[in-house]
């Protein structure tokens, strides 16, 4: 796994083995980052789920301004602090948070963090064929306190697996709908109130 583009592009990115995590393929993450364009720069910028910090990373070498990572499990954000080392981002721009994504989501909200755009690859659900979603993705989009987080005109990027049918609630307008194999993102604004 490596950085795809920008400042850093093609360094390579420490993944753990044999623990709980499905990184965002490259290939998908030059797809994201790609549709993104200019959009990415000066950006303040959130990873949920964030594994090994890759997408921050990816953020960062394209021109955002900062990046938080929300990881549950220490032993991933160590990869994310080292991965951080190695490609030269310190902890002024690189914020790592080891907490539930969820807790941490309430906690954030409530001191007025806003970010211009958050990131979320979370670890596929199970098939839910005519049934509502029971995934992380869909409990993110279900989320009261995301949309209160993102800036104006910020975006929220979510991954999930192609058979996993998310409902996009009332709160999320799609903008951009991304397939790359098993693999579906989708972009999305909050619906102006």
């Amino acid at each position: 796994m490596r950085i795809t583009g920008g400042k850093s592009a093609h360094r390579i990115l420490a993944v753990p083995k044999r623990f709980d995590i499905r990184p965002t393929t490259d290939r998908v993450k030059q797809a994201v980052f790609n549709s993104l364009g200019r959009r990415i720069i000066n950006t303040h910028v959130l990873e949920l789920f964030a594994g090994t910090g890759a997408l921050s990373l990816e953020a960062l070498s394209r021109g955002c301004r900062t990046a938080t990572c929300i990881e549950k499990s220490a032993h991933h954000a160590q990869y994310i602090r080292c991965n951080a080392d190695n490609v030269g981002v310190g902890s002024e721009v690189l914020r790592i948070h080891i907490q539930d994504v969820f807790t941490a989501l309430e906690q954030l909200s409530a001191t007025g963090h806003r970010f211009d755009i958050v990131l979320a690859d979370p670890p596929y659900g199970t098939k839910n064929m005519q049934r509502r979603s029971t995934s992380l993705a869909q409990k993110l989009i279900d989320d009261k306190y995301l949309p209160s987080m993102i800036a104006p005109h910020g975006l929220l990027v979510v991954g999930h697996a192609k058979y996993d049918t998310l409902e996009i609630s009332a709160l999320w307008r799609e903008s951009r709908l991304l397939t790359h194999g098993d693999n579906i993102i989708r972009i999305l604004e909050v619906y102006p109130s």
